[in-house]
């Protein structure tokens, strides 16, 4: 079931078809080396991940799978994550490495934005990346958030972000 559409992507739910895709994407230690994540074990552990994920249950939202409109292949995941803690909304994104520098991220990223925003009347969506993920930074920038602050994000140094409805940058990009 399509969530959300863009030019060239579709982003859906987890399934637990997904387990295979998940398990290989995070194996890559490239993908995973700014995200605080170990790799999944088996690909029964991702399996397993996929059967308690219960974001869209609690929330209404949560990471999505991007798919590309022609080939139908999974590309990596995108979306919103809400955290009672912190009290607020995040976008994050992972990506095979094939995918990188396509502008698949700034794609996705963009489409969850105006879903966060027009579906789920969000007033501010955050990022995080650790600072060495100059990559990650840019698609932040390119979405138009803001840096906010300089962070601790997985015992690294890392920089916060963030959009708000009302920002000029958000309706410029959206």
């Amino acid at each position: 079931m399509k969530i959300l559409e863009t030019e060239r992507l579709y982003l859906r739910k987890f399934s637990i078809n997904d387990e295979e895709h998940l398990f290989k994407l995070n194996l890559d230690e490239d993908v995973i080396k700014y995200t605080g994540d170990s790799a999944f074990k088996s690909v029964e552990e991702a399996k397993i991940f996929l059967e308690n994920y219960n974001h869209y249950q609690l929330y209404g939202f949560g990471r999505w799978a991007v798919i590309d409109k022609k080939s139908e292949e999974f590309l990596g995941w995108c979306g919103l994550k809400f955290s009672e803690e912190l009290n607020e909304v995040d976008l994050g994104f992972r990506f095979f490495r094939k995918y990188w520098n396509k502008g698949f991220a700034t794609e996705s990223s963009l489409a969850c934005l105006k879903f966060g925003f027009s579906e789920l009347n969000l007033d501010k969506i955050v990022g995080r990346a650790m600072l060495a993920n100059q990559a990650s930074i840019k698609v932040l920038e390119k979405i138009g958030m803001q840096f906010v602050a300089e962070i601790n994000f997985e015992l690294h140094k890392g920089v916060l972000f963030q959009i708000k409805k009302t920002d000029n940058a958000h309706s410029r990009n959206l």
